[in-house]
Formats: C-alpha cells, structure tokens, sequence
C-alpha cells in the first residue's frame, strides 16, 4: 500500500468524492541548507464525480493545499491539520516589498467580500509550534467544489507565536481536520461542516503524500484507488480522555527501539501537521 492516511467516522453522508491537490515546493540544494531548521508541528492543546484539492509539500514536512474564503473567492494556502479543528487565515497585511517574494504570504481581506458577516470576538489558539491569536468572522468558505455558506472561522492577526514556522512556511493558514472535542470555543469543525453539507459521498476522507517533487492529494468524501493496492487494515477511533474524541486517537502496543520498551504510553494520534514522530519516555507517563 502506497503513502495513504484514511479516516472515517463521521455521520453517514451522500453526494460526491472530491479530491484537493496538494502541491509540493522545490527548493535548490543551496536554498535548502540555508532554510532555518524548524519542527513543523501543529495539533492543537484544546456520489461519484471527484473534485482534486492540491497539496504541496514544504521540504517533506509541510504539505499544503487551498482553500476559498469570500465572495469573489479569494485563494489561501492552508495545512489540513489532523491535530485540530478550526479554520484559520491570515489578515496580517503584507508589504509591497514581501510580496515580490516567491511564496510570500496571503491575506484574507473581508472589505473585498460581499458575502463577509462581522462577528468579532476573540480568538486564540495554541499548537505544538506556538500560539496565535485574532477574531472570528463569517463567510463562503469553499473546500473543493463544496462552498460552506456564513462560516464561522477566525481571521489571524498575531502569528508571533510561530516563530520560523511562520517565517519559512508558506502557508496562509490551517485547516483543522480534528474531531468536535478539541475545537477552540466549540465552533462548529470544517469536517463536520462538511458532513452536514450533504455533499460528500461517504464520511471519509484521506491523505496522498507527494515526494521528491510529486503532487499529492487531499481526498474528501472517499478515497483514490489510483494511489493504493490492496485492502485497507482498519483501526477504531478511541476516546482521547473518557467520552471526549477530539484527536483522531488510535490504541498503540508499544514502541521499542533495539528490542527494548522505550515508553508507557498507550495510545497515539495521528497528525498530519506534523513530521515528527514523538513519543514520551517512561519518566514522562503519568
């Protein structure tokens, strides 16, 4: 089976398959050694036709697609983040000087949308990669092919908290994939707005990873067979803490380096912010 991140579980749905590029960035050998070394991480402390949403890969470690906000629709480029569940995007203005910059970021600009409804209240939000903080708004947002009308998302005004991540990546926002339970001050996930639209063909959704300069995918209501062989082996969603799911929470044996337990732990969550594989030491467990 070829790079395939599957995952399902929401309320049953039809409609259609869509798929959403994901890109990736090619970087020369001397821009790569003299890109600032950073940890990508993110995750969050609280019927038929197909439609291909593009992701790009950032040096293997950042994959980012686009997303639609406004009327007329202003493109942004997002993570789609497994370990969180809101939507985000940039409302930092950008100097006329940056934006001569290859990948220099974009701006979400509400005066420029007729369809934009003022909302106003604050927003915060913490990753594994630093905080970041602004106000919430609604709007059409447009995920693939399906538009979310009077979408409450937040735009972001203080990114300080990201430090290089920011700085380096090319991003203009994240798309939180996550469950219910982790979404900051209960707004209603893009996941689950996305069920409730009615237009995906089945609660699902998955992932194909580029390399070495390939696109990749994001596949929402299904799955690509172009990109796998064989059958899928599936793994039940657990509970992060006792009735809440929020992460997408998987049971985990154990995890050992030269034959020997290295931890404690017994479950993990799949991100796909992040290219890190973590685990905390025995000391850590509590």
């Amino acid at each position: 089976m070829k790079s395939l991140l599957l995952a399902t579980g929401f309320a049953a749905a039809n409609a259609k398959i869509m798929t959403i590029p994901l890109a990736k960035r090619e970087m020369d050998l001397e821009e790569h050694f003299k890109t600032p070394r950073t940890a990508a991480t993110l995750g969050a402390t609280a019927g038929g036709e197909k439609d291909t949403i593009v992701i790009n890969d950032f040096q293997d470690a950042q994959y980012i697609g686009e997303v639609s906000v406004g009327s007329p629709p202003q493109q942004l480029r997002v993570v789609y983040d497994t370990g969180s569940s809101n939507l985000w995007v940039n409302d930092q203005p950008v100097p006329w000087w940056r934006k001569l910059l290859p990948g220099a970021h974009q701006t979400y600009d509400h005066s420029k949308s007729s369809t934009y409804v003022a909302n106003g209240t604050t927003f915060n939000i913490a990753y594994g990669s630093g905080p970041v903080a602004g106000f919430y708004s609604k709007d059409t947002v447009a995920i693939g092919d399906i538009g979310l009308t009077d979408y409450l998302f937040a735009e972001v005004n203080n990114t300080k908290g990201l430090g290089t991540m920011w700085l380096v990546g090319k991003l203009d926002g994240i798309l939180g994939l996550g469950w219910d339970d982790i979404s900051v001050d209960h707004v209603q996930t893009p996941l689950r707005a996305l069920v409730n639209s009615g237009k995906l063909e089945e609660p699902a959704f998955a992932f194909y990873l580029g390399s070495g300069g390939a696109v990749g995918e994001l596949v929402l209501g299904g799955v690509n067979s172009d990109h796998y062989t064989g059958d899928f082996a599936y793994t039940p969603v657990i509970d992060m803490v006792p009735g809440k799911k929020g992460y997408w929470t998987l049971a985990m044996d154990d995890i050992k380096m030269n034959g020997a337990s290295i931890t404690s732990c017994r479950k993990a969550i799949v991100d796909s912010g992040t290219s890190l594989l973590a685990v905390p030491d025995r000391k850590s467990v509590v």
